[in-house]
């Protein structure tokens, strides 16, 4: 069981840490056209652009020190004509944040997942005990008894029980609005 324990940890620790290198909190993204439109190459331009992304601080977020380091070799000696069409912006993201808001929506499905899997157990121990219970109706005049399930409140202990009450209730509601509808032609408020 220890070792069970450990390995998840170990695994959790490694999952974090990779993570985190691949995706930073703060970083630097520079959008540049491409590098044939200062070479005069005979390429196609057709106004995409090329994201650059570094971890630098946020002084050193410019095309110089992002963009120029990745590419100087293809400039031949024009950044002075490149970096003015780029755009450098330093953006910075909270994961704490993202992280908690992602574990809070993954515990309320899980509540809501027990409570399907506690109700699909619970439906077949009601409709066990219910089974007797449904009669066909002939004449809705004359069946006026309360029935064989309706028990006191005070027998009545448990959650299967205070469902059934709930149950009988909504039964003689529909019975009383059947009688109402069919044979008084009078709705209920």
């Amino acid at each position: 069981m220890r070792t069970y324990a450990l390995i998840i940890l170990v695994t959790w620790m490694s999952t974090t840490v990779l993570c985190q290198s691949l995706s930073d909190d703060k970083r630097c993204k520079c959008i540049c056209p491409k590098v044939s439109i200062v070479t005069n190459n005979t390429e196609i331009v057709d106004g995409e652009r090329i994201r650059y992304v570094a971890n630098v601080p946020p002084n050193k977020c410019n095309c110089m020190d992002v963009v120029i380091t990745k590419i100087a070799n293809q400039l031949n000696g024009k950044e002075g004509e490149f970096c003015p069409r780029c755009q450098c912006k330093y953006e910075n993201r909270n994961t704490t944040i993202i992280k908690v808001v992602v574990i809070i929506v993954i515990w309320i499905i899980s509540v809501l997942v027990i409570y399907m899997a506690f109700l699909i157990i619970l439906d077949p121990l009601l409709n066990k005990r219910m089974k007797g219970s449904y009669q066909e109706h002939t004449n809705e005049d004359e069946d006026s008894s309360p029935g064989p399930m309706s028990h006191d409140m005070t027998v009545r202990g448990n959650v299967l029980n205070r469902v059934g009450h709930q149950q009988d209730k909504w039964k003689r509601q529909v019975r009383e609005q059947r009688r109402n509808i069919y044979d008084r032609h009078a709705m209920l408020n």
